[in-house]
């Protein structure tokens, strides 16, 4: 019996990779004004730029990287078909601009494939099995949800105690695989709050194709880190190696970790609140394996997901088949999934060909035409995947979104209930973007802020796919 992506499937993590374009994306100079000055051209970036740009403002965009997209990232030319090293859906695709915008740049946009299986041992779960299986995820859900209206404890420590065959499944679907940490380091007010994610929506193109192309037409400085930011009241000063860049305002999109790290340094230094704020929302580990086998070893159809029963979190999610092609996906994330990834790439692989052979019974090392795999905590310029709130922190998403001077934060940490997800990351730069625009006094006419769809969302009660 197959499982819907409704009832299971958790997050998945983040990514894209493209051509390098230069270092100036739009083959300019780099500016010596500007109204807002953003930094980092993932989602949160490009969306607060685009909202800067839509108000007639002057924006440049800076970018660490040599490509768009952040944590958004599709390889194109590592196998037969796109593969997203980072985020593989979006979600709610009836309030989510970026569905109509992708739709509208000619990308192909459809709902992710609904079935997944479970593997016990070397055989698929039965009916009764799978059954047995989505009832401990609902009671694991309420049981948080619950604890979530007295205190902001650890999610691991309010779990019912008689899940059975099914406790380490459930800890890996709603922990590790939904959020990038083990259950003990994750807020039950953080996974209480968070919105409904279970309507995946995939492209054909690749997700960080997708976040790409809504940024081409931007002005972005790719390659080019902001090295420290003055800031007051009034004004802001950016420093680069290519120089220095005044502006009015400044909105950093940089993930949680990054910024608690000290990576760019602010004169004056940021308040101790915000830096606080954004060490208690500090990034899970999420990373994949990908595998291009030959044939179709394992008898699967196409974008095929399948979990296991297991008895703790060293186990992993496979997407096999993707687009039809022999390419499949070993998704690795929490403790184990960050220790395996701070090895190497041929102890991941190895893990991988092992864990399937495990499932299935065969000698997968033959099958193996190549490999690759991702490794987001080791990267300088993200240091992880998504950010999760560490029990009692979840207020912090709040604090991350208070200006300072003329200074504003924007990316999935500072959404309170889309965290971890490239949707949050988008509606937070426009939020960054709007705060900073009427900080400067652009929008001293109401007419000139976007019409917002008033769809509301759901809080989701089950596992979430990012």
């Amino acid at each position: 019996m197959a499982i819907t992506r409704r009832d299971l499937l958790a997050a998945s993590a983040a990514a894209v990779v493209l051509p390098a374009i230069g270092s100036r994306a739009w083959g300019a100079p780099l500016p010596r004004e500007a109204d807002i000055v953003v930094i980092g051209a993932g989602a949160a970036g490009i969306a607060a730029a685009r909202r800067v740009q839509a108000a007639n403002r002057k924006v440049i965009v800076l970018e660490a990287d040599s490509r768009l997209g952040g944590r958004c990232w599709t390889d194109s030319t590592a196998f037969d078909v796109p593969f997203d090293r980072g985020a593989r859906w979006l979600h709610n695709p009836e309030t989510n601009p970026m569905v109509r915008l992708a739709r509208s740049a000619g990308l192909d946009i459809s709902a992710a494939p609904l079935g997944q299986k479970i593997r016990i041992g070397q055989r698929y779960a039965r009916a009764g099995e799978t059954e047995e299986l989505l009832a401990a995820l609902v009671r694991a859900n309420r049981a948080i949800d619950e604890a979530s209206r007295k205190a902001d404890v650890a999610c691991a420590s309010v779990l019912p105690k008689d899940l059975g065959d099914w406790a380490g499944t459930a800890e890996f679907v709603l922990g590790a695989n939904g959020t990038g940490k083990d259950l003990r380091d994750v807020s039950v007010v953080d996974k209480a709050r968070a919105q409904d994610r279970n309507a995946a929506i995939g492209c054909r193109q690749g997700v960080g194709a997708l976040v790409a192309k809504l940024g081409e037409q931007l002005p972005v400085a790719l390659s080019t880190p902001a090295n420290r930011i003055i800031w007051n009241n009034r004004e802001v000063t950016v420093e680069t190696s290519a120089g220095r860049i005044a502006a009015r305002a400044v909105i950093v999109t940089v993930s949680s970790n990054v910024l608690a790290a000290g990576s760019i340094k602010f004169t004056p230094e940021l308040p101790k609140r915000q830096l606080d704020a954004a060490a208690k929302l500090s990034l899970g580990s999420y990373d994949r394996i990908a595998l291009q086998l030959v044939g179709n070893p394992f008898g699967l159809a196409r974008d095929d997901a399948l979990i296991e029963q297991s008895n703790s979190t060293r186990t992993a999610l496979l997407s096999a088949n993707i687009a039809g092609s022999s390419l499949c996906l070993v998704d690795v994330a929490g403790s184990f999934g960050r220790d395996l990834s701070s090895q190497s790439e041929k102890a991941m692989v190895a893990f991988a060909v092992e864990w399937l052979k495990k499932l299935f019974g065969s000698d997968m090392a033959a099958t193996v035409k190549k490999s690759s795999v991702t490794r987001w905590n080791a990267s300088p310029l993200t240091l992880g995947a998504m950010s999760v709130a560490a029990p009692g922190g979840q207020g912090s998403r709040k604090i991350l979104t208070e200006p300072t001077g003329n200074l504003f934060l924007a990316g999935e940490a500072t959404h309170e209930t889309l965290w971890g997800t490239v949707d949050g990351a988008w509606e937070s730069g426009e939020r960054a973007a709007e705060a900073a625009l009427k900080k400067i006094g652009a929008l001293a006419d109401p007419m000139a802020a976007p019409r917002r769809s008033p769809g509301q969302r759901r809080r989701t009660r089950g596992a979430s796919v990012n």
